[in-house]
């Protein structure tokens, strides 16, 4: 180890109180990108992010989009050193249901956990927390590492958690000002509290919103019940019946041409020791379901899901109001694995609803996005330094894993910039993400901020071809 890189990480661990301060300002901040209520808020955490980037020696500005404005900084590096860009999101998901919080979700709160003190707030560990670790350990090279060692660019988006629909635009119009050797994504998790991660896996999504039509109006109950369609009752039973007995999903076509992991993937995952009941245990359930014949962790890593987010209709007030609704909708998301086209898969979506439309009745569909599943190569300098980075901090072999989320960006980063990412991410499985009381261990933002310290150094001295 260099005696930057020390002098690197012992500063970050004097100035640990600081950094979790500045954290905790930043979750004040109720950056909801999808409620429009909150769009100062959503501008208010880039300046503050961008402020952030400016104080570590970085030349940030805030650029407005068609949307909510993106975040990016600057900083010169070495000349000859590779230029690494980093992505991550200042944006957070709607803390509803309000009262199922323990705190309030915005005003950040550090208590006791199974691993030790864990902070509590909306975007702590998704993703406030995993984009801070970076900005304070690139901050802490310019402080008192001679400087920062790459050519670095930080990337933070404010709509990931509403579609990005203005980061493909963006990236293609800034990409030569963007184009990196590699990328590095913080929005991922470690395999357990002292084994860091790269995720070389992840799902895509298809995310529909549909809406079955049936009668002109809303109807009596008793007048008409038992002579007219219920648009409840038909499209629950439509959304029954897309899963077999066997828990696979009955639309036709919808599993052709998926790419099954390797042998050595199995192989890998089979020796991670993957405790099944602990894991069922954390979510509050004593079995799981899912496709026959695949373990938990194939199905959350390598399996395509469809899955019913929200379903409404008809009268949702206190007491009772007998009425057939006039339209009943529901949204649902699709998990998607390598080999899977999402475009495609939507059409077939789209076809099986139309061919299961009860007389009389009609869609409306919307569409929330489609991405496709990523793979980032598992063997490449990059990611052996990086390993090799996170072992000196850790003092164990990071391990090579999937994750069953979706993080659009990659595969942007992929066929826009024509570069690949390192997905380095600290994240635990029980850290509530979109759920009430999120919540980021203070361990894993120590261990991450140190990581990506390491890491920076260790990308440094990649040769670049």
């Amino acid at each position: 180890m260099s005696e930057q890189l020390e002098a690197v990480l012992a500063h970050l661990d004097a100035t640990h109180d600081a950094q979790i301060e500045r954290l905790c300002d930043l979750l004040r901040i109720a950056s909801v990108s999808t409620d429009p209520a909150h769009k100062g808020d959503v501008r208010k955490a880039a300046e503050c992010c961008c402020d952030y980037l400016n104080a570590g020696g970085f030349t940030a500005t805030v650029r407005d989009t068609t949307g909510h404005p993106m975040v990016v900084g600057h900083v010169d590096g070495p000349a000859d050193a590779p230029h690494i860009l980093y992505y991550g999101h200042y944006d957070v998901q709607p803390p509803d249901p309000i009262d199922l919080w323990d705190t309030a979700p915005f005003e950040p709160t550090i208590v006791d956990g199974k691993n030790g003190p864990k902070i509590v707030a909306r975007g702590a560990a998704d993703d406030k927390g995993q984009l801070m670790m970076f900005v304070e350990a690139l901050r802490a090279w310019n402080e008192v590492g001679g400087g920062i060692p790459v050519r670095a660019t930080v990337l933070l988006e404010g709509e990931e958690e509403s579609g990005s629909p203005s980061l493909d635009p963006f990236l293609e119009a800034h990409a030569d000002e963007l184009r990196p050797d590699i990328c590095v994504v913080s929005d991922t998790g470690m395999w357990d509290p002292n084994t860091p991660a790269i995720t070389t896996m992840l799902r895509g999504m298809v995310y529909l919103e549909v809406t079955l039509h049936g009668p002109s109006h809303d109807l009596h109950s008793g007048m008409c019940g038992g002579a007219v369609v219920n648009p409840i009752n038909a499209i629950c039973k439509i959304l029954g019946d897309l899963h077999d007995e066997n828990g696979r999903i009955a639309i036709s076509g919808f599993y052709d041409g998926i790419i099954e992991p390797s042998e050595a993937q199995h192989s890998q995952w089979a020796e991670l020791g993957f405790d099944e009941a602990a894991f069922l245990a954390e979510v509050g359930l004593p079995e799981s379901t899912g496709e026959a014949g695949r373990s938990v962790l194939e199905r959350i890593w390598c399996r395509p899901t469809l899955d019913i987010n929200g379903i409404f209709g008809g009268y949702t007030g206190d007491g009772a109001k007998t009425v057939i609704p006039s339209h009943a909708t529901a949204k649902f998301s699709c998990r998607l694995v390598p080999g899977q086209d999402p475009d495609a898969i939507e059409i077939m979506i789209r076809g099986h609803l139309e061919k299961h439309t009860p007389s009389g009745c009609r869609w409306t569909i919307e569409s929330h996005g489609v991405n496709p599943a990523i793979q980032v190569p598992d063997e490449s300098p990059w990611l052996e330094a990086a390993q090799t980075a996170l072992e000196q901090v850790w003092n164990r072999r990071a391990i090579l894993m999937g994750c069953g989320g979706s993080i659009p960006v990659v595969g942007s980063f992929q066929t826009i910039l024509g570069a690949d990412s390192l997905l380095i991410g600290f994240g635990l499985d029980d850290d509530r993400v979109h759920s009430p009381n999120e919540k980021f261990d203070v361990a894993c933002y120590r261990g991450g901020a140190r990581s990506h310290a390491a890491v920076v150094a260790a990308l440094a001295a990649v040769t670049r071809d």
